[in-house]
């Protein structure tokens, strides 16, 4: 099993209102910049600890800005070149179609018995023109699939949720109320996660 890095973007405007983003690309705030450099830090850190070579693992992220923004902030933590990464379109954030710019409560009112139900199956209910958590799960496991060796990734807590029930870390019951820490490291690896902080 490939190891793997993985850092959810850092906070945007939108994260700090509770607006659903999806693929919506908002671009990183001020904290979401401290956060990202934490986190590369804090891979630096890991790094040292297992005698790790940066240059020895792929780099990849979402195509979303704030995914972008934060690979880069990452990869100058580590001191490695800002923009030599790849984009892998199957990391990109869960499309919540018709609720992005919406907050749950906001959602609640504008589509209150879709809400009911997806709260109740939020792994297979997609919101109206989106996404369900099934969908994101298949193109995660199909990317996770196709990887040459241990990687860092930067992506999305909806796509960090389907990569954990993927690799049979959660179960979509408890993985669809985790929540995805910004500016923290999570490793996987044979078969475990652990996340620093």
């Amino acid at each position: 099993m490939p190891v793997i890095y993985y850092i959810r973007h850092g906070e945007t405007e939108w994260n700090a209102e509770g607006k659903l983003q999806g693929m919506r690309d908002i671009p990183l705030n001020d904290l979401g910049r401290k956060q990202a450099a934490q986190a590369g830090s804090i891979l630096a850190d890991l790094f040292a600890r297992d005698g790790r070579c940066e240059t020895s693992l792929e780099f990849v992220a979402s195509p979303l800005c704030r995914a972008r923004s934060t690979m880069e902030l990452v990869r100058e933590a580590l001191g490695l070149p800002p923009r030599l990464y790849q984009v892998d379109d199957r990391l990109r954030e869960i499309g919540y179609g018709r609720w992005e710019g919406a907050t749950l409560a906001e959602t609640e009112i504008s589509d209150p018995e879709l809400y009911v139900r997806r709260q109740a199956e939020k792994w297979t209910i997609p919101p109206p023109g989106g996404e369900s958590y099934v969908q994101v799960q298949a193109r995660v496991s199909d990317w996770y699939d196709q990887l040459r060796g241990d990687t860092v990734a930067v992506a999305h807590g909806g796509t960090g949720r389907a990569l954990m029930v993927a690799l049979g870390i959660e179960t979509p019951q408890t993985a669809a109320e985790l929540t995805i820490e910004q500016g923290a490291v999570y490793v996987f690896n044979d078969g475990g996660l652990s996340k620093y902080s």
